[in-house]
């Protein structure tokens, strides 16, 4: 396992951060922290990174205890950080800013810089390495970020927000990239808003609220729940003021020329259908789907908003 936590729990005098972590993410996996702001998502990286220690709790992260006596420095050689805002020197170039977390890693540069190449060529960036970082698009920064994250070729990065502020067509580059390194053997911890996103990468989650709420296969969270998926001629945000009148279907997902309903039964399928053709719809398909993970996690933040 490359991270196992076992009850690891963090405060702030008298203010409880975040309790109750316990769970392992498997080597070469990609796992999702979710939560929403004020959760305890940056402090449990934080933790698991080795700039906070734990209040309470063991864990350990590539085998590196995470205690008040964990070695930081051999902790900080084995993971990669990207945090959600670049914390690039805008005033160097891209060379020198990778040049100079290389030196902080103390990595033999010229096998770094030719993995490091590579990187640039993927996300866009080469030949752009030796102008100033102050003159790049916000895209631009975040991609170099990522590349930054990754000159020590870590075995856990934790990835905030990775795709933040960019253009579709990089932000596909950047999940491509993500899948890329799983499959060499990485893990990779996603915190991430973008749930879409999550479905796609992740193969297991974490949501946590102060403490530790839930963790589990993806399957398992959008099987709990009924779903109608159904296909319509047109646009079909255009039904939905039509759903609305259902009291059991005000939430429905769109996306183009398919709806998602979640339903309490199987018997209020037909009553979708007939709401449906009333408004006007002329139906493709009408088949079950699985529940949208934005569903599962708004069910589990309200459950614990409602205990």
């Amino acid at each position: 396992m490359s991270i196992v936590l076992e009850g690891l729990e963090k405060r702030f005098g008298d203010r409880v951060a975040v309790t109750g972590l316990t769970f392992e993410v498997k080597a070469g996996e990609v796992f999702g922290l979710l939560g929403p702001n004020g959760a305890g998502k940056t402090t449990t990286v934080r933790m698991l990174t080795g700039l906070l220690s734990p209040t309470k709790g063991k864990g350990t992260v590539c085998g590196i205890d995470l205690g008040p006596q964990a070695d930081g420095t051999a902790l900080r050689k084995k993971v990669g950080l990207l945090t959600e805002q670049p914390g690039l020197y805008e005033r160097l170039t891209a060379r020198e800013n990778l040049t100079f977390f290389m030196r902080l890693h103390e990595v033999d540069e010229a096998a770094a810089w030719k993995r490091t190449n590579g990187y640039l060529e993927r996300f866009g960036l080469a030949g752009r390495e030796d102008e100033p970082v102050g003159g790049f698009s916000k895209g631009m920064r975040q991609k170099l970020a990522i590349v930054r994250t990754l000159v020590h070729e870590p075995e856990v990065i934790f990835l905030d927000e990775p795709t933040s502020g960019l253009d579709p067509q990089s932000a596909r580059t950047v999940r491509d990239a993500v899948a890329e390194l799983a499959k060499e053997g990485r893990t990779l911890v996603l915190c991430s808003h973008n749930l879409a996103e999550v479905e796609r990468l992740c193969t297991r989650v974490a949501v946590v609220k102060s403490h530790l709420r839930t963790v589990a296969a993806l399957t398992d969270l959008r099987r709990e729940g009924l779903a109608l998926e159904v296909t319509v001629e047109g646009e079909a945000s255009v039904l939905l003021p039509a759903l609305a009148t259902l009291p059991f279907a005000p939430g429905a997902h769109h996306e183009g020329s398919r709806l998602k309903v979640m339903l309490e039964g199987e018997a209020q399928a037909p009553d979708v259908v007939a709401v449906l053709v009333k408004a006007g719809a002329r139906i493709h398909s009408v088949a079950r789907a699985a529940r949208p993970l934005e569903e599962a996690y708004l069910e589990l933040v309200r459950e614990e908003d409602e205990a």
